[in-house]
């Protein structure tokens, strides 16, 4: 039983991350600028990682290792998309936007090399290595929820408007999550382990929201502006 209400779930946390990746792939379909890719990078990742952790759950015992394995390392480069999509959010400058597809590039070209490095060399995918290493992982994207909340929290405080306000809450509750599957790691404590499936499936509940009334925002002015050309 729950084990089907996980499943539901992480395809639910899935679906709403490739809706989000919709709605974020818009400023890079309008503009063509490489920095506008972090962000539906990053949540496509949320969700390959999410659908990874459902097909974990439904077939357990099957190529154990390397499905939590290819859990963890897609969320952690999501998380590391994120923040660096944030820090350079604000320097749009020639030199930035170098370093800014420099980075993109290496970082998906470490992420499929590892991905290879698994698939052809299972034996690096063990599950004790994966405990050795998971906490550090789980530590190093508490780091970057963490960067991307004060930034995000710190955007906000400039506008005061009130669905922005949101947006540093999802990541909050990220982070939270992030935090509450390190405790489970270390006392197997089943409050941790649904607080870390929930709070993820409230953060991208939350996103979700902002993104819908952003876009529903646009399309009303849209409309407006058309309503008034046409008077015109």
């Amino acid at each position: 039983m729950f084990e089907d209400i996980r499943i539901v779930i992480e395809i639910a946390s899935a679906i709403i991350s490739f809706i989000l990746v919709w709605f974020m792939a818009k400023p890079y379909n309008m503009t063509r600028e490489g920095r506008y890719l972090g962000l539906p990078l990053g949540f496509s990742f949320l969700g390959i990682g999410s659908v990874i952790s459902a097909i974990a759950t439904a077939i357990p015992g099957y190529f154990q290792s390397q499905l939590a394995w290819l859990q963890l390392l897609p969320r952690t480069f999501a998380f590391l998309f994120l923040a660096i999509t944030y820090y350079f959010s604000k320097k749009p400058s020639r030199k930035s936007r170098f370093i800014w597809d420099s980075a993109i590039s290496l970082l998906l070209l470490s992420l499929l090399s590892l991905v290879l490095l698994l698939v052809i060399n299972p034996q690096f995918a063990t599950m004790d290595s994966y405990f050795n290493f998971a906490f550090y992982f789980r530590a190093f994207n508490l780091i970057c929820l963490f960067y991307i909340s004060i930034h995000t929290l710190y955007n906000h405080t400039k506008t005061l408007e009130t669905s922005t306000i949101v947006i540093p809450f999802g990541f909050i509750l990220m982070g939270i999550s992030q935090y509450s599957i390190m405790i489970f790691s270390i006392d197997r404590s089943l409050f941790a382990f649904w607080g870390t499936i929930v709070l993820r499936f409230a953060s991208f509940a939350a996103f979700l929201y902002v993104s819908c009334k952003a876009f529903h925002c646009i399309n009303k002015q849209v409309v407006s502006d058309e309503k008034e050309t046409s008077q015109r």
